[in-house]
């Protein structure tokens, strides 16, 4: 389970409830990051990591959005889009940054797929996401995204969506890749969280839910804690 928080809409006293949550409940891993410039992202990392014990990986949005505070990032490639900026560009800028920091970089295949709404990533990167009736698609690209030598594959919906990743494209997926398949977006149930590990998600994240529910986290935490894991890939 990864909780991702947008350093754009964080503040430590107004987030204090949220803070409780983590601690009581702690996912496995923190994503920081947003599709805007973020001044706070410093502060926001270095907050994270003096209150709680989980390690922090960064979600950029953009060159912008590293620090070598964090423990790791997730170095995107978006790849469900054609905009070379983000295929491309902008991690050619951030490569020698990386080359200097002790940052855990993990090569990351990212996925935009439709869900009814006009999401912050989809505007932000001048991309269109995958019509999420076309599997076919879904597949080839993934499939891509790990012949390139991504390490994860992340199927996005965007924050805020109305729906999370249908379940049979994260099963097509499970049974065609190698690569482990992280799922965020419209994830704002028990049963939402449930659906998508069952369909075979190896990371869960959930986001925009827990600002403005943090004591939803708990059912997230006991939802994962309760799961038979399988011991075989299906």
């Amino acid at each position: 389970l990864a909780v991702l928080i947008d350093p754009d809409k964080f503040d430590t006293k107004s987030n204090s409830s949220l803070i409780t949550s983590l601690k009581n409940y702690p996912p496995d891993v923190l994503l920081i990051g947003g599709s805007l410039l973020s001044s706070s992202l410093e502060d926001t990392v270095l907050f994270l990591k003096k209150q709680l014990s989980i390690p922090v990986f960064l979600f950029p949005g953009n060159v912008v959005q590293i620090t070598n505070s964090a423990d790791g990032i997730l170095f995107l490639s978006l790849i469900s889009g054609r905009n070379p900026e983000f295929l491309i560009g902008q991690q050619v800028i951030a490569a020698p940054l990386l080359e200097k920091s002790n940052l855990e970089i993990i090569s990351t295949g990212y996925i935009l797929i439709e869900n009814g709404i006009t999401t912050s990533v989809e505007y932000m990167s001048n991309t269109k996401p995958i019509p999420k009736n076309k599997q076919d698609i879904i597949l080839a690209t993934a499939l891509a995204g790990q012949y390139l030598g991504h390490k994860v594959i992340y199927l996005e919906t965007g924050s805020g969506a109305y729906h999370t990743v249908p379940e049979n494209i994260i099963k097509c997926l499970t049974k065609k890749l190698d690569s482990p398949i992280i799922v965020g977006g419209g994830i704002r149930t028990a049963k939402d969280l449930s659906r998508v590990f069952n369909a075979g998600a190896n990371m869960v994240v959930i986001g925009s839910i827990l600002e403005e529910k943090p004591e939803l986290l708990k059912l997230f935490y006991d939802t994962t804690k309760s799961r038979q894991y399988p011991t075989t890939k299906p």
